[in-house]
């Protein structure tokens, strides 16, 4: 009696395990088949996975879509900025006028407005800012000194000053007018290689304590 009970267990477990094997390897084969059909090139996709339209030809030479219009305040202290700036450098070239020298250079007008209007910008940095003016200025003495004034100068100058900026990181963009200034500004030729710290260099010395009152007028003088 006992072994016919023994038999009758047993033979349900092989069934139950039957019926479960059975039904993992059905399950098994979906999900197989569910793998396989999703590895297959569908016609249709989703729009997350459509690329963006690249941007057009012309997209450079159209405004660029603010998010809203700066105040008054973020347009008057750059701009007071950039009057003082000149207005000291001015009051400096009356100082310096009975010995032949001028503060005031068209390169710091470029300066101010990247100090003034975007100082957080990477050329902005005091680190960028003063490798670019000496290196630069001092490329140009360089260029002057080998290649004389002319047109040669110019361009060896500038393509030295461009590979200078990019392989030091230092891209300051105003910097690059620096020797083409002094190549062509005969009453610089007699500062050598003096024109490397002034009056560039020292002119951003003045123009870097401004942006300082800028920057605290435009984050805490608001209207």
């Amino acid at each position: 009696m006992s072994s016919a009970i023994g038999i009758g267990i047993g033979l349900r477990f092989s069934l139950s395990n039957y019926g479960s094997l059975s039904l993992i390897n059905r399950k098994g084969l979906s999900l197989n088949y569910l793998a396989r059909r999703r590895r297959q090139p569908h016609g249709i996709v989703a729009s997350s996975d459509v690329a963006s339209p690249s941007p057009s030809l012309w997209d450079d030479w159209k405004p660029l879509k603010s998010a809203s219009t700066p105040s008054l305040s973020d347009i008057l202290w750059p701009s007071a900025g950039a009057f003082a700036a000149m207005a000291l450098l001015g009051k400096m070239d009356q100082l310096l006028a009975p010995k032949g020298l001028s503060m005031t250079i068209a390169p710091l007008g470029a300066v101010s407005a990247v100090l003034f209007a975007t100082p957080s910008a990477p050329a902005a940095r005091k680190y960028n800012m003063f490798m670019a003016q000496i290196g630069c200025a001092a490329i140009g003495v360089l260029a002057f000194t080998i290649f004389g004034p002319g047109w040669l100068a110019r361009s060896a100058a500038l393509s030295a000053c461009i590979a200078y900026m990019i392989f030091t990181g230092t891209v300051h963009p105003p910097a690059a007018s620096l020797p083409l200034l002094f190549i062509d500004a005969v009453k610089l030729h007699h500062l050598n290689f003096w024109y490397a710290l002034f009056p560039g260099a020292a002119g951003c010395i003045l123009l870097s304590l401004i942006q300082e009152v800028v920057v605290y007028l435009k984050q805490n003088v608001k209207f």
